[in-house]
């Protein structure tokens, strides 16, 4: 005689709901704590910037005209 074969159950609706709303939380809370570490960068980084002060304290170009860069050099 042959029995019916057993139905194999997978997750219910009610689970498959949870698990896509605790992804969602997960992503969300992934996402918040990317963002935060990207204005406190932001943030560090303005205030080296503000600290080495104004124009000239930077990088000069490589093609300046004074005869200290590039073109001074092989132009």
């Amino acid at each position: 005689m042959c029995l019916p074969k057993p139905k194999v159950a997978g997750p219910s609706k009610e689970e498959i709901k949870q698990s896509e709303e605790a992804r969602e939380a997960a992503e969300m809370a992934q996402r918040e704590e990317i963002d935060r570490r990207a204005m406190q960068k932001k943030e560090d980084i303005s205030d080296v910037l503000g600290k080495r002060g104004g124009r000239g304290a930077g990088r000069r170009s490589l093609f300046r005209a004074s005869g200290t860069g590039f073109m001074g050099r092989f132009g």
